[in-house]
């Protein structure tokens, strides 16, 4: 793991090098595990378990007393120091050390209130720094996997998917939403996942139509659409997967939205392969789902990288900033939907891989017409 750190660190090195950046302050979660090997958790956004320090000759990891066993054990090629007041207050006296001139931040998690902070102690300490944003600098790296990382996220996809097919014998008419998100959290966690990915989604009937829906006291009636969308986290890396099932034989309607949706995203999938952009797959996806007439019913991108972060670089969508040409080892999902309010919707999610010469599929749970009934 050190060496594959240590491979990180270089890179990063080289990237503030031709942006002129002499100090790296790295304070997103995913990065700072990514580029140390520390696993300390955020538990909140204004709430840190630390911050990484680069420079082109040394690595500093600053955190609290609490972490301070657990830094160093986890990140032995960074020096820990430990702060008694805050990011705010150390960071000073280690700009100087360091002789920083120019500080690249990660603006995306650098509160307004924090970087206040940082600005008065800077000022009073009579240090000229500029501060600039280092947008995705870490982030493109991520964006590729390695090998490593490609199987810790299979495992993740395997621990989430192991026990749906029991739980979805446990659907009964007469469960809640929230019953059958705590079922299929409990299968999670007995699979062997540390965590959930993200909080599952569980939702009936039409409130199924809400692609982040937040499960409820909604009950469980037959030939309703049932949506699913749940995750695992194992070893820090996540899984991300969206199945939408009925219980008894699917009526007409049911049939019909699957049919559209399904075809959508098995479309897409057989267009991914290196080279092509990001924005030509989704438009594939969402080309045949406007051609069916329901254009106006799929709001949402297509899919996003997963890794260490449940949403990450790249963004399969039409809004993205830039069509981001596909590359080998990019892992993202692809998760068409049509969501009727006065019916419900209809999300399938995959997981996929590109390869040097096409697309592996990650997962293994059916995803077919004739597998979407629950018994």
């Amino acid at each position: 793991m050190n060496t594959k750190v240590a491979e990180r660190i270089e890179q990063i090195r080289r990237k503030m090098h031709t942006q002129k950046i002499d100090t790296f302050l790295v304070l997103i979660e995913e990065n700072r595990r990514y580029l140390s090997g520390y696993t300390g958790e955020d538990t909140q956004f204004d709430e840190s378990a630390g911050a990484l320090i680069i420079t082109q000759d040394a690595l500093i990891l600053t955190t609290d007393s609490r972490f301070e066993l657990q830094a160093a054990a986890e990140a032995p090629l960074y020096e820990v120091v430990i702060y008694e007041k805050g990011l705010a207050k150390e960071l000073p006296s280690l700009l100087a050390q360091l002789h920083t001139r120019r500080l690249g931040i990660e603006g995306p998690r650098l509160s307004y209130d924090l970087y206040q902070k940082i600005c008065q102690e800077l000022e009073a300490h009579q240090l000229k720094i500029e501060i600039t944003d280092t947008p995705r600098l870490v982030e493109t790296l991520r964006m590729i996997k390695e090998d490593t990382e490609i199987a810790a996220i299979k495992k993740a996809v395997a621990v989430a998917e192991q026990n749906f097919e029991k739980f979805l014998s446990r659907l009964k008419p007469g469960i809640t939403e929230k019953e059958a998100a705590w079922e299929l959290e409990k299968l999670m966690r007995t699979a062997g996942a540390d965590a959930l990915s993200f909080p599952v989604i569980s939702a009936f009937g039409n409130n199924s139509a809400l692609p982040h829906a937040i499960p409820g006291n909604r009950k469980l009636a037959p030939q309703a659409p049932l949506l699913f969308d749940w995750g695992a986290k194992l070893d820090g890396y996540c899984s991300d997967m969206t199945r939408t099932v009925t219980f008894g034989a699917p009526d007409a309607q049911f049939k019909k939205i699957f049919s559209i949706v399904y075809d959508a995203q098995q479309k897409a999938i057989s267009a991914i392969r290196p080279g092509a952009g990001s924005r030509q797959i989704d438009a594939i996806s969402r080309d045949h789902i406007a051609d069916k007439g329901f254009k106006a019913f799929f709001g949402h991108s297509l899919g996003h990288g997963v890794g260490l972060a449940v949403h990450e670089s790249p963004s399969i969508s039409p809004v993205a900033e830039k069509d981001i040409p596909l590359c080998e080892n990019m892992v993202f999902t692809v998760e068409p939907g049509i969501y009727l309010p006065d019916w419900g919707g209809v999300r399938l999610e995959n997981m996929v891989r590109v390869t040097r010469d096409g697309v592996e599929v990650l997962n293994h749970l059916p995803v077919r017409l004739d597998d979407a009934s629950c018994f």
